[in-house]
C-alpha cells in the first residue's frame, strides 16, 4: 500500500478503489503534495488490471476548496518559470485523471471551488448531495481558471463554462445537474447509496470495453461527423468485436448468464 500524507486509498474486493482527499482542516484544498499524490495514485490505479473503477472523494464537510492559500502565496512570490512548472504539474494531474483508462466517479459533498471543480470535471461522472455547491471562483482573486478550463468546457460546454468562469457565481447542486457538471443529485444521507448504484452499473460492463470507450470518445469533438471519424469508429468496433471479452459478452447474453467480469453476489 502506498504511503501518502494527503490521500487515503481503500481497495475493495470488487475491484473498486476509493481515493479520499484527506485534508479536512483546509477543506481538502490542494498543494504541491496533494497534486503529486493524486497524480501518482491515478497512475498506479490506472495501470492496475485488478482495478475496475475509481471513486474520488473528499474527507470532512467539503469536497475541495481548490488551491491551498499558502500554496497560492508561495506561487505569487515565485518566479514565472517556477509558476509555469507548478501549473504544468497541476495540468498533468488533471490529465492523468481525465485519461485514466478506468471509469472515474467524483463523490461530492459540501463545496467544490476553483480547482475542486476541475477535479469534478476531470472525472467521467459525478454524484452530489443536495447541499453541494460549486464555484469556478478564480476571477474573484484576479486570476483565471486556465488549467481547469478545457475540462470545464468538456463537462458543461463552452457557453456555460464562460458564464461560470466570468461571473465566478456559486451554483447549487440542482443547477450543477442542469448544466451537466454532475449527473445525479441526492439527499446527503443517500450519497453513498447513489455512488454504489453507479458502481454496480459500471461493474456490470466489460472493463476492456470501458477502456476502449474512454480512449475512443476522447478523440471526438462536438461538430460534424467527418469521414475520418466514421472510419475511426468502424475500425475500432471491428477490432473490439474480435476480442475475448466481446466473445464472452455475446456468449453470456445468449446463454442468459452473467459475464465473467461481473463480481460475485
Amino acid at each position: 500500500m502506498p504511503s501518502w500524507t494527503s490521500l487515503d486509498l481503500e481497495r475493495r474486493d470488487s475491484g473498486v478503489a476509493v481515493l479520499t482527499m484527506n485534508r479536512p482542516a483546509v477543506f481538502n484544498a490542494f498543494d504541491e503534495t496533494l497534486i503529486a499524490e493524486l497524480d501518482a495514485a491515478f497512475a498506479l490505479l490506472g495501470a492496475d488490471a485488478g482495478v475496475r473503477a475509481i471513486v474520488l472523494a473528499g474527507a470532512g464537510k467539503h469536497y475541495s476548496a481548490g488551491a491551498d492559500l499558502q500554496w497560492m502565496q508561495r506561487a505569487a512570490a515565485a518566479s514565472q518559470d517556477d509558476n509555469r512548472a507548478d501549473a504544468r504539474r497541476f495540468s498533468a494531474m488533471l490529465a492523468r485523471i481525465a485519461e485514466c483508462p478506468k471509469p472515474t466517479l467524483a463523490r461530492v459533498q459540501g463545496a467544490a471551488l476553483g480547482g475542486g471543480v476541475g477535479l469534478v470535471c476531470a472525472c467521467d461522472m459525478a454524484v452530489a448531495s443536495e447541499a453541494a455547491s460549486f464555484s469556478v471562483s478564480e476571477a474573484r482573486m484576479g486570476i483565471l481558471p486556465a488549467v481547469i478550463g478545457p475540462h470545464l468546457v468538456n463537462a458543461v460546454g463552452l457557453r456555460e463554462a464562460r458564464r461560470l468562469a466570468l461571473t465566478a457565481t456559486r451554483i447549487g447542486a440542482d443547477e450543477a445537474l442542469r448544466v451537466g457538471l454532475v449527473q445525479r443529485v441526492v439527499p446527503a444521507e443517500g450519497l453513498d447509496t447513489a455512488v454504489e448504484a453507479l458502481i454496480a452499473d459500471l461493474l456490470a460492463c466489460g472493463p476492456n470495453a470501458q477502456a476502449e470507450i474512454k480512449q475512443l470518445y476522447a478523440r471526438f469533438a462536438v461538430g460534424p461527423v467527418t469521414a475520418e471519424v466514421r472510419e475511426l469508429t468502424a475500425q475500432t468496433i471491428a477490432r473490439v468485436r474480435t476480442t475475448p471479452e466481446a466473445r464472452e459478452g455475446f456468449a453470456a447474453f445468449l446463454g442468459k448468464r452473467k459475464p465473467n467480469w461481473t463480481p460475485p453476489e
